[in-house]
């Protein structure tokens, strides 16, 4: 599989309450891409989407994806602090870009008892986010990168709507932070088209019982409980279409799927997706045979479900 877009994806900032590049990269993809689509979408991106992109496909969707488009980061704070945004797991020396009134900049991060901070050869403007600087490293079997959670759901759900005829793709901001985006999305496209089941195209994590290359991770809890019916249902599916994959059960951690279980909409969500170690890294790693299947199980489950 050709991972040029997920390269040119992992390049692009996006921490959470800064997604516009992102968004905007996503809007101009589909512009340029759709036509050579098995349907091309409608695009909606207003103030009642809360300028999150929204792809519908078909007259009758009956499954949404949610893929989310920010990742965590920093903010420039006082002199040379910086303020987390989500929860990034940095090394010392990890290098970081943004953008404030003089221009791009560049800093390095170092680590003390009292929490992170920054060098760089010119003071940065307070407030100005701050992301991992993009290094890519395709191998045989792995791919290593920052971003990967969640570019590769970004990624996952674009390729998928190569093929989607009926469906809707959505790409909600402020994940990272807990979320909020998802839930007036998932309002959104409840009252406008009546959907109820939704897809959290989102990275997990390598754990004891969730390994590289075993296929992608169908979660049956975290923190949030999904309806057990609709989980099974997706695990027939993907049973049924030969599909690797390997079940994931945790106590903690969450996604835009909680932010839609707490939502007034009716929804049924299910997490799908490849598991990564180096977790919000600058070094994120993630087995191709488990993105592969990643996409496999979504273009399955988007036709069936």
């Amino acid at each position: 599989m050709d991972f040029s877009l997920l390269k040119d994806l992992c390049a692009l900032p996006g921490a959470s309450g800064d997604e516009k590049e992102i968004s905007d990269f996503i809007e101009n993809y589909v512009q340029k891409n759709a036509s050579a689509w098995s349907v091309s979408p409608k695009i909606i991106r207003n103030k009642h989407t809360q300028d999150a992109v929204v792809l519908v496909f078909g007259q009758q969707p009956r499954t949404a994806i949610f893929a989310h488009v920010d990742v965590v980061g920093f903010t420039a704070g006082y002199g040379a602090q910086l303020i987390k945004i989500g929860g990034p797991s940095p090394d010392e020396g990890s290098k970081l870009i943004g953008k404030d009134a003089s221009g791009k900049c560049e800093a390095k991060i170092t680590i003390t008892d009292e929490g992170f901070s920054y060098l760089s050869d010119r003071p940065i403007e307070r407030g100005t986010p701050l992301t991992y600087k993009p290094e890519f490293i395709e191998e045989e079997d792995f791919i290593q990168s920052n971003y990967i959670d969640n570019r590769l759901g970004v990624f996952n759900a674009l390729k998928v709507a190569e093929t989607l005829e009926e469906g809707i793709i959505v790409f909600p901001r402020y994940e990272e932070v807990g979320g909020g985006s998802a839930q007036v999305l998932g309002n959104y496209i409840y009252q406008k088209y009546d959907v109820t089941q939704a897809l959290i195209s989102d990275i997990t994590w390598v754990t004891s019982g969730v390994h590289h290359h075993n296929g992608v991770a169908i979660s049956t809890r975290d923190s949030g409980l999904p309806d057990r019916a609709f989980v099974q249902k997706i695990i027939s599916i993907a049973k049924k279409n030969k599909i690797k994959y390997q079940l994931e059960v945790e106590s903690a951690g969450g996604s835009d799927g909680n932010v839609l279980q707490v939502s007034t909409a009716p929804f049924n969500w299910c997490f799908i997706g490849a598991p990564e170690d180096n977790v919000h890294s600058p070094n994120e790693r993630v087995s191709k045979v488990d993105a592969i299947e990643m996409i496999k199980l979504y273009t399955a489950l988007m036709k069936e479900l």
